[in-house]
């Protein structure tokens, strides 16, 4: 029976990286974003048309219902999810306390986390069943760390990381593979990171710290990770990863990324 990889956050970085890895390994690819038609339907065209099996939708995890009706219409019509990749952003950008508002900070908490435990819920038992699964849950810095201006960003990643810390005591006894990756620095994304910052900038960045340099996390490189996360044997699961360039300072350095 094929494996089905489930891919929620199928953006140009780490989630099209990771479709692409999994694809090559004979995968079949379920791209979910929560916008962007053109987008998704560039990335599937991209790999069907090298031979791989992918399809691909747009879901708001925010909606109600309808991230686990997609679950239901995979496993029912395409195949069993084996690996689910959890890669929403919650990203709001740097606001003061008193620009934050309860309605930027609800929806930080729906993408980042409300949302990976309605999949959770949704899929899980599907898993138990089966006694096999993967549930990688991409992280951040702000994980970890909460620095001034992040009060949506920092709260939200750090309850999805002890969400999977939860998942992983109630479900790894029972054969699922839950895994938080922290990606600790700037990645070389152009859907994140190049949007932020804009094309120009963005390129400066790349040219400072990216390609040879290796200052800038390559998604590629981190789909290789996410791979072999999905793969491990259970008697030695990695249930949490950090992930960083090289020069870049760790987390527990406390101080914020130069741009």
């Amino acid at each position: 029976m094929r494996k089905v990889c489930l891919i929620i956050g199928a953006g140009a970085g780490i989630g099209m990286a990771t479709a692409r890895r999994f694809a090559k390994e004979g995968d079949y690819v379920c791209l979910v974003r929560r916008s962007n038609q053109k987008g998704l339907d560039k990335s599937i065209h991209e790999l069907t048309t090298n031979g791989y099996e992918a399809t691909g939708f747009i879901v708001d995890v925010t909606v109600p219902d309808d991230l686990e009706a997609l679950v239901e219409k995979i496993e029912t019509e395409i195949g069993p999810i084996d690996t689910a990749v959890y890669n929403v952003g919650a990203q709001i950008g740097d606001r003061y306390l008193d620009s934050t508002t309860l309605k930027v900070f609800e929806l930080g908490w729906k993408l980042g986390t409300f949302g990976l435990f309605r999949l959770a819920k949704t899929l899980l038992p599907c898993m138990v069943k089966r006694s096999t699964g993967s549930l990688l849950v991409t992280g951040a810095t702000a994980s970890v760390r909460g620095n001034g201006g992040q009060h949506s960003h920092a709260a939200t990643m750090a309850s999805r990381r002890m969400l999977c810390q939860s998942l992983n005591a109630e479900f790894a006894p029972k054969g699922i593979h839950i895994a938080h990756i922290v990606i600790d620095g700037l990645i070389d994304a152009p859907d994140t990171l190049g949007k932020m910052l804009g094309a120009e900038a963005f390129e400066e960045l790349k040219q400072r710290k990216g390609y040879e340099k290796n200052g800038l996390l390559v998604p590629d490189q981190i789909a290789d990770s996410y791979f072999h996360l999905a793969r491990q044997h259970p008697s030695a699961w990695t249930h949490e990863l950090d992930l960083r360039p090289h020069s870049a300072l760790p987390w527990w350095n406390h101080e914020k990324l130069d741009l």
